[in-house]
């Protein structure tokens, strides 16, 4: 079959790999319909996430059909069509059983990470019975595959960390697609601001189309906290969102904090950040970190059912799995581009 493949920082290649195969009985093998490219990847590409080796498939989000499973799946069949999570969970370890996925003993996210991922014409999936989804009828293929990553991280990471409530003020630090998908899932719980802060005028004219009550260009950060002391009245904010992952964006969300706030940082940072602790700590915030288990996945399915969200709306690109070069190409070129999610397409 062919795969894009990890190079080394900075290379990647499509190259003709064995297909892959059931090794255990809880495993599945699924052919892909649709895949994506995360920031994520960009990182690995940087060589941020040394743990991926040289050779392993990148991609971690997508939909298939199954295709082969192992004779301990019970919840799937040969031609389900199926979400593929990001993170791969046993269901049965110490760290599964608190719900946190992420840290799954036999799993987690390994996908384009640590075992080939799903930039591929097809995907070995371990612990299939608690990886995949079954995708209900009336979702379109894009929005589920904003299911696989952006939409549970942007919810769990950034909004339910950040523990966002009605009334909150929260500002969303990022405006690609998981600052969006945390702007559209905080508005669950009805806060009264949404500031969206972005380099991109582009990004923060869409983010408005998605519910963003205020936008701020923070292209001179100092003017840009200036402007969110002056949308609250001076007090600051309740809930900051970090969606970027660089020290700078970081710095923006620590300094803009009110009392008592929440700061929320779902961004992958490749690089040390100053913490202001010396300045945190006695106006009782809370900074919290986390890697998307996907505990939620169920529940926004319900909530994509009912047309309560319509994530579909963040794709901007499609392209063929052949040109997944030039799909690379427009997604890390994104504010030139105009891009949010690229979905890649294998038929």
């Amino acid at each position: 079959m062919k795969a894009l493949v990890y190079a080394g920082p900075g290379q990647k290649e499509v190259r003709e790999v064995e297909k892959p195969r059931v090794i255990k009985d809880g495993d599945a093998v699924v052919r892909m319909l649709k895949t994506t490219i995360c920031g994520t990847d960009l990182h690995i590409l940087s060589g941020d996430v040394p743990a991926v080796k040289e050779g392993t498939i990148l991609g971690h989000e997508g939909i298939g059909v199954v295709e082969e499973v192992g004779e301990g799946v019970s919840n799937f069949k040969v031609g389900d069509k199926v979400i593929i999570s990001c993170v791969t969970s046993c269901g049965k370890c110490h760290y599964c059983k608190q719900s946190l996925y992420a840290h799954c003993e036999d799993g987690g996210w390994i996908l384009g990470h640590l075992i080939d991922g799903t930039q591929a014409e097809y995907v070995h999936i371990p612990h299939a019975d608690n990886s995949l989804y079954h995708i209900p009828k009336g979702i379109s293929d894009e929005a589920a595959v904003m299911i696989s990553d952006i939409l549970p991280t942007g919810f769990e990471v950034g909004v339910l960390n950040g523990q966002v409530s009605p009334g909150d003020v929260v500002v969303i630090v990022g405006a690609g697609p998981i600052g969006m998908s945390a702007l559209l899932t905080s508005q669950f719980y009805s806060p009264s601001k949404i500031i969206m802060v972005d380099l991109d005028d582009n990004r923060l004219e869409t983010s408005k189309k998605f519910g963003a009550t205020h936008t701020i260009n923070s292209r001179d950060a100092q003017a840009a906290i200036d402007q969110i002391f002056e949308l609250t009245d001076g007090r600051g904010v309740d809930v900051a969102i970090e969606a970027v992952g660089f020290p700078a964006t970081f710095d923006i969300c620590q300094h803009i904090l009110a009392p008592g706030g929440h700061l929320a940082n779902v961004g992958v940072h490749g690089k040390p950040v100053e913490l202001q602790l010396q300045d945190l700590w006695i106006r009782n915030v809370t900074v919290t970190t986390g890697l998307v288990s996907t505990n939620t996945t169920p529940m926004l399915l319900k909530t994509l059912e009912n047309g309560k969200i319509k994530p579909e709306k963040l794709v901007t690109h499609h392209y063929q799995f052949e040109d997944i070069a030039e799909a690379y190409k427009t997604f890390g070129n994104a504010s030139k581009e105009q891009a949010l999610k690229v979905i890649i397409d294998f038929e």
